[in-house]
């Protein structure tokens, strides 16, 4: 299918649920949203939040951040007593938190929007009953939860539920590149390049990732900041009060970096890991910062300091190894939903520490090279 008939049918489909149709559809009470953190969550809660608004659906918004995850026992005890404004939610719409053929609250009508590998190889399509999938996992290329939130919101225009969301056409382009760069293929980014700038995007990408990877990891400024622009500068320029809250995150993140980018790796072919104990989330941004030096390794990136009883760690390659395959090979006990999700080239996880010892110990690496925090950042 070519990538302009896929987002015609995103749409389509997401249209036709948000009206009530199909095993999916809509019911009459508040809609409830659950979005991952990142620049592309965010992102996507901010598109899907703002369309449905306009046909006065606008959803309350649940992020979905650090030592969480959206198919975990807990989320289903949070979600099964959720109340908005004392009524029971008519539908729920699950966004850049992986795909799986499950409800998170039996009986709701449920769209899950996402790009990761997913669990049984679902594809876009009714994944279970009353849940709608609509995953970018599998077409050429990938696009990503933000872009695809995006369709939705043409879905609805093209529907005749609101007007063309075209100002909202940049907030797709800060989640393409958050995820995937400067350099994804898609013509929605090259038009938002075009209309607004790649350093206008790319600065408000930078401060947008910032709030959750500070110590705090609390990203609701920077979807309050989101909501409420006209456009990338607006991210930046000061005018919302959230902004000055990111500039610090940014700082933050930015001195924490600094301190591990001196930290030395740990070399056991094909894997080299590097030890970093900080309470901001560094891990994935050294793992990256690495992979383009050591081209023929999986570098994994080990954050003791992130959660406390746990390692958080990253995985980057610039081969042709499937991540996300390997950890899931090497799956170790006691590890649970939180390991070897994400893409090929950009992995990881989180494991208790007794468990993590054991997995490090596994690909070679001495209990003292895997926590060691003398070193630490």
């Amino acid at each position: 299918m070519r990538q302009d008939e896929f987002a015609h049918e995103v749409g389509r489909r997401f249209a036709e649920a948000v009206s009530g149709e199909g095993p999916a559809g809509f019911g009459a009470g508040p809609v409830l949203l659950l979005s991952h953190d990142d620049a592309d969550g965010l992102s996507s809660a901010a598109i899907l939040s703002r369309s449905l608004a306009r046909m006065g659906r606008e959803p309350v918004l649940r992020l979905v951040g650090r030592g969480e995850n959206a198919w975990s026992a807990a989320m289903r005890t949070e979600l099964a007593g959720w109340r908005i404004d004392g009524q029971e939610p008519g539908a729920l719409i699950v966004a850049d938190l992986g795909l799986r053929a499950e409800m998170l609250r039996p009986g709701m009508p449920t769209i899950v929007i996402d790009h990761h590998v997913t669990a049984g190889g679902l594809r876009t399509g009714v994944a279970a009953d009353r849940v709608l999938g609509l995953t970018g996992y599998g077409a050429d290329p990938v696009p990503t939860s933000s872009l695809m939130s995006y369709w939705c919101a043409r879905g609805l225009a093209e529907a005749g539920l609101t007007p063309p969301p075209d100002d909202l056409l940049w907030l797709a382009a800060i989640g393409i590149l958050g995820d995937l760069g400067d350099k994804a293929p898609f013509p929605e980014l090259a038009d938002a390049r075009a209309a607004v700038g790649i350093t206008a995007l790319r600065n408000a990408v930078s401060l947008l990732n910032a709030a959750r990877r500070s110590g705090s990891g609390d990203a609701r400024p920077a979807y309050e900041v989101l909501r409420e622009a006209s456009g990338p500068k607006d991210v930046t320029n000061g005018r919302h009060p959230g902004t000055a809250r990111l500039l610090d995150a940014k700082a933050e993140v930015a001195a924490a970096l600094d301190a591990a980018r001196r930290i030395a790796p740990v070399v056991r072919p094909p894997v080299v890991l590097i030890r970093l104990h900080s309470p901001c989330q560094i891990h994935p941004l050294v793992a990256q910062s690495w992979r383009t030096r050591l081209k023929d390794s999986l570098v994994m990136a080990a954050n003791t300091g992130f959660r406390p009883g746990w390692v958080n760690f990253a995985m980057r390659t610039a081969t042709d190894t499937d991540l996300v395959a390997w950890l899931r090979a090497r799956t170790p006990e006691g590890a649970d939903e939180q390991y070897g999700n994400g893409h090929a080239q950009a992995s990881g996880g989180a494991l208790p520490v007794p468990v993590w010892e054991r997995f490090i110990a596994g690909l070679g690496f001495g209990a003292d090279e895997s926590t060691d925090r003398r070193n630490a950042a």
